[in-house]
């Protein structure tokens, strides 16, 4: 089964590409690599939350937004190369914009790691860091980077 007939048989449409928010591309390869951007949880080009997690966002939509912020980035490795040209996810970066005490990061990013495993099985089995920071980007919640091996 190629990755594409796994997200249909899923029922998950990757969105179109975020566009960047400053000078850089949503995704780079270098030789069997693609390294994503950091992909914040936009959807239809509006930012689907904002504020911090243990605040104004609760750690469970926090992990909704995680997941949204890894089809993101889905979408940019597909647009480059075609998600069916994926062999390995082989590590996410995640990043939370944190209020004062809250130390839940890796359960936010289990909404990324938890997407990646439904969709590639053994194959989205990755290495992560869950990193917890004052403030992201257009005052976003979570934002997620991926390494991807292709072929």
């Amino acid at each position: 089964m190629t990755w594409s007939a796994r997200l249909a048989e899923l029922g998950i449409e990757l969105p179109a590409v975020a566009a960047p928010l400053a000078a850089y591309v949503p995704a780079n390869r270098s030789g069997s690599y693609v390294y994503t951007a950091g992909q914040l949880p936009f959807v239809d080009g509006t930012l689907a939350a904002t504020g911090k997690v243990g605040a104004e966002v609760s750690p469970e939509e926090a992990k909704g937004l995680a997941r949204t912020s890894a089809l993101n980035a889905l979408a940019a490795v597909h647009a480059l190369v075609g998600i069916d040209s994926v062999v390995k996810i082989v590590k996410v970066v995640g990043f939370v914009a944190s209020a004062e005490g809250f130390t839940g990061q890796p359960a936010v990013l289990n909404g990324t790691s938890e997407l990646l495993g439904e969709i590639f099985g053994e194959a989205g089995v990755h290495a992560r860091s869950a990193v917890g920071v004052a403030e992201l980007p257009l005052g976003a919640p979570v934002e997620v980077e991926l390494i991807v091996e292709v072929s």
